[in-house]
């Protein structure tokens, strides 16, 4: 298991420094761990690039929360350097771009108003979605490591010291708060919120899920997805960092060094759990729930009972994204920038590139045709996957020669 990092929310003993190193750098010392090497593989997709484009991204081994997002036909992306830009979906085209002084580390979140960006102070900025023109300025006092919930009422955000704010939509001001204990030692991210009907619901550090009343803030419901244990603080790591993916009346949550299960939106009620890590998150489609584990496997649950329908290794400890239901595929990416299809019905590889050299962490966004990605330097890349005709052998980038 390698995450990207963890947070000291408090100092942390002397006899655990020696354990973080041997977590944090596992990989370089046991042959087990290591990145799986990649094998030509059958493939029964031609992925090509649409377009490609950039904002100012970071080469320092960073784990920030800045996914792409899209609203309508636009493409919203922020760099650690301030930059914030719209792109048109089909071509790639800039429509804006606006940079703030400030180092961004979550977003941006985006409705057809507005679009929010945080930092790593604490900032929460929100720009007019039609031309960037800058809107409000807030300052939530904690680092921000995901993207905001929008509603035309409220933007709720989560900072990483366990508070969970809402600020209003017109001017910033703050209307309610709510936070959870955060562990002495927990991993460096934050479940991004997820506002569905009157609730707000998010996943912290001790191994909580929460749904927030929009009103006022007042708790719905809280359920600890698996306590924690072990006989030190890395054991005992159990952060709900992946945001909630939620259908209907269904919540599903993935937890680190814990379980993934299935919740009842009213009342937050497990239907099923499983044991499972996993720090990045999950895709659902009307079959499946996909989980990328902290090791790097890809694995396929039934939704309704959480029983597993199958499961890939062949990207272990590469370091994966949280997956996407990209057309007819389950994506993800790893860390040296390649962006892998699998079958979603049997798991198998069908389909790879590799955008560039640099990680991608975050996210990608199916959307128009497209799989969206941006790797750590900001660069976007625009997908398009076509099914060939006939299957063709792939070499381990992905490519193949002839066919239609």
């Amino acid at each position: 298991m390698r995450p990207n990092g963890l947070h000291r929310a408090a100092l942390v003993p002397l006899a655990l420094l020696g354990l973080l190193a041997l977590f944090t750098g596992c990989s370089k010392t046991k042959d087990a761990d290591k990145p799986k090497q990649l094998v030509p593989f059958s493939a029964s997709l031609r992925v090509t690039r649409a377009w490609s484009a950039s904002v100012g991204g970071t080469k320092k081994p960073l784990r920030l929360g800045l996914d792409l997002v899209v609203e309508g036909d636009r493409v919203y992306a922020a760099g650690h350097t301030g930059d914030v830009a719209a792109f048109d979906l089909g071509t790639g085209r800039r429509i804006w771009a606006h940079r703030e002084k400030a180092a961004l580390s979550g977003g941006p979140g985006a409705s057809r108003a507005m679009v929010v960006v945080g930092s790593n102070a604490g900032d929460v900025f929100a720009l007019r979605a039609a031309d960037g023109t800058p809107l409000w300025h807030a300052n939530i006092a904690g680092e921000i490591l995901s993207a905001a919930a929008i509603t035309p009422r409220l933007v709720v955000v989560r900072a990483v010291d366990g508070k969970l704010h809402a600020l209003a939509a017109a001017d910033g001001h703050e209307l309610w708060q709510v936070q959870q204990p955060v562990p002495s030692l927990s991993l460096r991210g934050t479940s991004q919120p997820t506002v569905v009907g009157d609730f707000a619901i998010c996943g912290f550090d001790n191994g909580k899920v929460i749904a927030a009343n929009l009103t006022d803030g007042s708790s719905a419901w809280e359920q600890v997805i698996a306590p924690p244990h072990g006989s030190n603080e890395i054991a005992r790591l159990n952060d709900v960092d992946a945001t909630p993916r939620i259908d209907g009346n269904d919540v599903y949550v993935a937890q680190f060094q814990g379980k993934v299960a299935m919740l009842a939106l009213d009342s937050g009620q497990v239907w099923w759990s499983h044991e499972m890590s996993s720090y990045r998150g999950m895709a659902i489609d009307n079959d499946a729930l996909y989980v990328a584990t902290a090791d790097g496997q890809v694995i396929a649950m039934h939704r309704n009972n959480g029983l597993e329908m199958w499961r890939q290794k062949a990207l272990l400890h590469r370091q994966l994204s949280a997956p996407a239901v990209s057309d007819n595929a389950i994506a993800v990416a790893d860390f040296q920038g390649y962006v892998h299809f699998l079958d979603p019905k049997t798991g198998a590889l069908i389909g790879r590139i590799r955008t560039g050299k640099h990680p991608i962490n975050t996210t990608p966004v199916a959307a128009g045709g497209l799989l969206l990605v941006i790797d750590d330097t900001g660069k976007i890349s625009a997908l398009r996957p076509t099914p060939l005709a006939t299957p063709r052998l792939a070499n381990r980038d992905g490519g193949v020669k002839g066919g239609k």
